[in-house]
């Protein structure tokens, strides 16, 4: 069943067609992979679609003087509309903090929960930002570079972590990824942009053979 769909969706910036046309569907708890070049529209697209979802970014935006646990929390509170007594709140909301607890543990953070957001490691940082965007409980979870900036092996950890934790929340996913080995293992389904259109779309084994991708965005041949 589709979770999110859009016809002919258009972004234009002077004559630059940043997304030109675009037929879109994201089916429910599918793990999917939106790739492209830069400037492909990856991320235009993205910002065009709204409600429901939430998102991580590729350059993190925590709050770093904030614990871990606390930057979790926080999202809670917006997500359960109590931002407006927020700090009268957080002392005292031992739900919140059981949750933010729990969702530490899954991502891997709960020895870090007490410590500064800011004396995180990079890969802890893009899983806390992840952690932070889950929290809010969308239906649809956009992932921006989840793995950009960290080694080989954290690239890994990170992934199974993020597909763990998400697919066993049933929750929806729409990763933006550069790294090719990441998006052919962890996506059930790929969609390829080029130049505001969309190239491919179809599942792993399946683009990984398509001559247009491979000539495009990995610059070889099959």
């Amino acid at each position: 069943m589709n979770l999110l769909r859009t016809e002919g969706l258009k972004k234009h910036f002077g004559e630059t067609r940043a997304v030109d046309g675009v037929d879109f569907t994201v089916n429910e708890g599918e793990f999917l992979s939106l790739v492209g070049t830069n400037g492909a529209g990856k991320t235009t697209l993205v910002n065009l679609i709204r409600a429901g979802i939430a998102r991580s970014f590729q350059l993190v935006n925590l709050f770093d003087d904030l614990s871990v646990l606390d930057n979790v929390a926080l999202a809670i509170f917006a997500r359960e509309g109590k931002t407006k007594r927020i700090l009268a709140l957080a002392a005292r909301d031992a739900a919140v903090t059981r949750e933010a607890a729990d969702l530490l543990g899954e991502f891997g953070l709960a020895g870090k929960s007490e410590g500064r957001a800011g004396g995180l490691a990079q890969g802890e940082r893009k899983l806390l930002d992840v952690a932070v965007a889950y929290a809010l409980r969308p239906k649809l979870l956009f992932l921006d570079e989840p793995t950009s900036g960290v080694s080989t092996r954290d690239k890994a950890q990170i992934m199974d972590t993020v597909s763990g934790v998400v697919r066993g929340g049933g929750i929806t996913a729409v990763v933006i990824e550069h790294d090719m080995d990441v998006v052919f293992k962890y996506s059930d389904r790929v969609v390829v942009m080029h130049e505001g259109r969309f190239l491919a779309d179809g599942p792993p084994g399946e683009i990984r053979q398509n001559s247009d991708v491979a000539r495009y965005l990995l610059g070889t041949d099959v």
